[in-house]
């Protein structure tokens, strides 16, 4: 019976959610034995395996969440290394793979074609290499754009190298919406509360990193004519700007009263809008703050969750359920208070297999954070921690959707705690539903039996 078990074990195709899941933990192993070493520490002596592995897992899954200070604990060799594990996890580690193996004139199989098209949330085979080259090229020349931005403040205020060296790495960090800074003590942007330069510039790295590829690659070639774009397209550019604006108005309102945040003394009507701007674009999972977290008031920590939760859009460089999911849920729900059948939008009918997708991405999604946050609040309990339960799940959602946005708690939970955290940035990276079928072992089988259906009472 072993042996016909194994054999069938063997007989079973290699899904490609499977080689995904697979791709992105093997990443990380690597990232986390490099970052483990005594090299990639500023004191010469290794950080330790539970830190390396998390600070390697937060940065493949671009979350941007740490146990150690990334400026001052890792050094220049340990930076690189995050550096790589950044713009690996950003443009998925099949997209950097493909640009590796066209570098060196390998020749790349259908196996790889199929894993390209479903990490690129592809339709079909057709043109995939060209479109990973695009991309690649595409994220490249957004990223040297942006560090050029940022070398006007950072040049003068570091020097060259060290200027030149700062830029490019939160240029990397910005786009791939991983939120590591190199500033130390955990400050993040803090400094350039007050610098529209600096804070504009990153803030357009985020959002452009945060749309997808395949949308940025529609609007550069529609010839300004947003008729020509897609539905996808369409609906990502329409969610983003009204979580944007939404989120934006949102925080200014909760917070611009808060002397510990936009409230502070010297602080313009001017700079309330332009940070309350930011916190509403790096909500949208990217990690970097101008403002104390932890200072914010309740309301606008749950705020933040909301906006956490629901991320980046499809085929990005960040997390969430996306915005897409998000749109399709609360189009199901106003279909279903209307009374219809049909999901419409745009004159185009959405397809039932979708829908069903997005509740169950959206469900899983809950679930996740809903029981990481209670295991954890009762892990904090009893090993006598003070967090609480807004800050727990402040942390938990900004885990899952790869914000890296923390109000100072990570270092300080438990072991335990922080492993939980660590499943949940990769389930929130490499995507639930991708996670929870790489784990199943059934396929895309038609049951044999088809039963009699039943009514029950719902609601």
């Amino acid at each position: 019976m072993t042996a016909s078990l194994h054999q069938d074990w063997r007989q079973q195709p290699i899904r490609p959610e499977r080689i995904m899941a697979s791709g992105f933990l093997a990443l990380i192993l690597l990232g986390g034995l490099l970052l483990s070493l005594p090299i990639a520490s500023a004191t010469g002596k290794s950080i330790g395996l539970f830190n390396s592995f998390f600070t390697a897992t937060s940065a493949v899954c671009v979350t941007g969440l740490v146990t150690v200070d990334t400026g001052t604990t890792l050094s220049l060799f340990g930076q690189i290394v995050l550096l790589l594990l950044i713009q690996t996890g950003g443009l998925g580690f099949m997209i950097f793979a493909t640009l590796v193996m066209v570098l060196l004139g390998r020749r790349i199989s259908l196996k790889n074609r199929v894993m390209i098209r479903e990490s690129m949330s592809a339709a079909t085979l057709s043109g995939l290499i060209r479109l990973s080259l695009w991309y690649g090229g595409m994220a490249l020349c957004i990223e040297l754009a942006g560090a050029a931005l940022l070398s006007l403040r950072f040049v003068p205020l570091y020097g060259w190298g060290k200027g030149l060296y700062y830029s490019l790495f939160h240029a990397v960090s910005a786009f791939c919406n991983a939120g590591f800074d190199l500033f130390g003590h955990f400050s993040s942007l803090t400094g350039f509360i007050h610098d529209p330069l600096v804070v504009l510039t990153v803030s357009m790295l985020i959002l452009l990193g945060g749309l997808g590829f395949s949308v940025m690659f529609e609007c550069i070639h529609c010839h300004h004519d947003f008729r020509r774009l897609s539905l996808h397209a369409k609906l990502v550019l329409t969610v983003s700007l009204g979580l944007l604006v939404v989120g934006t108005l949102g925080f200014l309102l909760l917070e611009r009263s808060n002397p510990a945040t936009l409230g502070a003394e010297g602080m313009s009507f001017g700079d309330k809008l332009l940070n309350a701007f930011f916190q509403s674009v790096t909500l949208r999972t990217a990690g970097f703050n101008t403002i104390d977290l932890g200072a914010m008031r309740e309301s606008s920590k749950l705020w933040s969750v909301i906006l956490m939760f629901i991320g980046a859009s499809p085929a990005s460089t960040g997390g969430g359920i996306k915005t897409t999911t998000f749109f399709v849920v609360m189009l199901s729900v106003i279909a279903t208070v209307r009374q219809r059948q049909d999901y419409n939008y745009h004159h185009r009918r959405l397809a039932e297999g979708l829908v069903k997708r997005a509740l169950a991405l959206a469900t899983l999604a809950l679930s996740l954070v809903i029981m990481d946050t209670v295991v954890i609040s009762a892990i904090e309990y009893w090993s006598g921690g003070q967090e609480n339960m807004v800050d727990i799940l402040f942390e938990v959602v900004s885990a899952f959707g790869t914000v890296g946005l923390s109000t100072g708690i990570t270092a300080g939970l438990h072991d335990v705690a922080k492993f939980m955290l660590i499943i949940t940035m990769f389930c929130g990276r490499v995507g639930l539903l991708t996670v929870s079928m790489a784990l199943s072992g059934g396929g895309n089988k038609a049951s044999a039996v088809r039963y009699p259906e039943d009514r029950m009472m719902v609601g």
